[in-house]
């Protein structure tokens, strides 16, 4: 037991359950349902995650020891060794890896994808546990804490995410403490899920309003195992800004301002919600080169980009439900604590992601889909209309709830013959994740597009003529022009469409590799 260990854990009944990540191992049987805390890659479970997978390859126990798993969002480089095992059976709400998305689209994991502002309070109804004989929602769950208080409760690291929801409904604990971070204490602020139809609501009322619990309260004689970690998260280097993101966020800029110059919002915009990605750094990279001062944001994931934010002096706080830095990220966030804290707040996902909350603050929401078709419905998650990349995550929660309503894409992406391959702007999404009434405002690095109050044939034209790549303007025009003749005649002329073509460049690419028609009237 490390000095540092006893110094963190200021619950001394707690230090007679220490245990290594090996002694876990024995408390774990097939087709269990666990919790683990994280989001977006920070703040899961690390040594135990990895003792179970190290236990599966030494005994060649792939497909025998799986479990049914349960994280607010995505985890760490852990979740992709169980998936590379054949250890997840079932996973909700999201996540990222090329591992993990295999085993989902190969069918050996079962996803269940759902609005991260709405997963926590649907685990802790029994929704996604129906099928368990016994009254606890969830065997386990393992958290990873960075402090415990005098009363056993459990302060996280850079990320808070469905741990109380979580907590609240786990027949047994176990924490990783990791005492290789600084502790977090007294940057989160925590509320308790309360199910309706008893539930207050929320007082937030402002990006920095705090209601003052910076701990999560557990049932210590539940807590069966305290175990030490080591190890920093491990977090991808970010996508640098290349040039169409950059013109991407010039053209949002440029737009503010306008909105600011006629009255639609304040000098200091209202609190911003950015995702992740290029596209998204380039956009928080451009706001903190503007003219824009005492900025706020309301967010679920603050990525490294906001530190130079915070250092330009043009954000005065951030709220999020997690911390997403890299190691050199994290690095100068630990190098300037004092700096970076007293401008944050880490939050449960269910208030990061409310509803009701982003809707109150006039949030300005920013995210990147896979592709909007002329109409305006987005598609997030499923490429070609069944291949699942990472899952919804909380962009409907914003963009469904947001005073603006933005999706940033690239107007086209390669494939692996044509540099302009894919078009981003198509006749019909192949799946639709936001629909024509969520979104206000597409862009891209052609230009932005402005939809609010039009109607579909002119959101259509609007969409095809300010924001799709010039290689397929006319090919989209030329649809749009198809349709409206032929719905003229059906007297269908509110959204046209021919369905019979709807698809045909999403057929086209899977066929020839491009979007690129030879013509509307190509069979396949």
């Amino acid at each position: 037991m490390s000095a540092i260990l006893k110094q963190r854990v200021r619950y001394a009944p707690y230090l007679n359950k220490l245990r290594t990540p090996q002694q876990c191992v024995e408390l774990f049987k097939h087709g269990q349902y666990l919790g683990w805390s994280g989001f977006t890659g920070v703040g899961a479970p690390k040594v135990v995650p990895a003792a179970l997978v190290d236990h599966v390859e030494k005994n060649n126990l792939q497909g025998k020891l799986g479990f049914n798993l349960f994280v607010g969002a995505s985890a760490g480089p852990e979740e992709s060794r169980w998936a590379s095992n054949d250890m997840i059976l079932r996973r909700t709400p999201h996540q990222v890896g090329k591992p993990i998305a295999a085993a989902i689209n190969d069918g050996r994991t079962q996803f269940f994808d759902k609005h991260l502002s709405m997963f926590p309070q649907d685990l802790t109804y029994g929704y996604y546990t129906r099928d368990k004989k016994d009254n606890d929602l969830l065997d386990f769950t393992i958290i990873e804490a960075t402090a415990i208080t005098e009363d056993g409760s459990i302060v996280p690291g850079p990320a808070v995410g469905a741990s109380p929801e979580m907590l609240s409904v786990s027949d047994k604990i176990i924490i990783e403490v990791n005492t290789k971070t600084p502790s977090f204490e007294g940057i989160h602020d925590i509320d308790l899920p309360v199910n309706p139809p008893f539930r207050q609501p929320y007082p937030h009322t402002s990006a920095d309003y705090r209601i003052g619990r910076t701990a999560i309260p557990v049932d210590p004689s539940k807590v069966v195992a305290i175990v030490e970690s080591h190890q920093y998260d491990q977090v991808p280097p970010n996508t640098p800004s290349d040039e169409g993101s950059k013109a991407i966020a010039n053209h949002l800029i440029e737009f503010l301002e306008q909105e600011v110059k006629y009255g639609r919002l304040p000098e200091n915009l209202h609190p911003l919600q950015s995702g992740i990605g290029n596209i998204a750094n380039a956009v928080v990279e451009g706001l903190a080169e503007s003219n824009f001062k005492n900025l706020t944001v309301w967010t679920e994931v603050l990525q490294d980009s906001f530190l130079d934010f915070f250092s330009s002096g043009s954000l005065d706080f951030a709220t999020a439900t997690s911390i997403r830095l890299t190691e050199e990220g994290f690095e100068r966030f630990y190098e300037n604590w004092d700096e970076f804290t007293k401008k944050l707040c880490l939050r449960s996902q269910v208030v990061s992601n409310s509803p009701e909350i982003i809707r109150r603050l006039g949030v300005i929401a920013m995210n990147t889909p896979v592709e909007v078709d002329i109409y305006a419905h987005a598609n997030s998650t499923n490429v070609m209309g069944s291949r699942m990349l990472n899952g919804l995550g909380g962009s409907a929660d914003f963009l469904r709830n947001a005073k603006l309503s933005i999706m940033h894409t690239p107007s086209a992406r390669p494939s692996k013959t044509d540099p302009t391959g894919v078009s981003c702007i198509v006749p019909f999404a192949s799946h639709v994740d936001q629909t024509e009434h969520d979104l206000d405002i597409i862009v891209t690095e052609q230009g932005l597009a402005d939809l609010r109050g039009l109607s579909p044939k002119e959101r259509a034209r609007e969409i095809i003529d300010k924001t799709s790549h010039p290689d397929y303007r006319a090919q989209l025009t030329e649809y749009l022009d198809r349709s409206t003749f032929y719905a003229e005649k059906k007297k269908s002329l509110h959204e046209p469409h021919i369905l019979k073509d709807a698809f045909k460049m999403h057929l086209n690419f899977q066929e020839n590799g491009t979007m690129k028609l030879d013509s509307w009237d190509q069979k396949f």
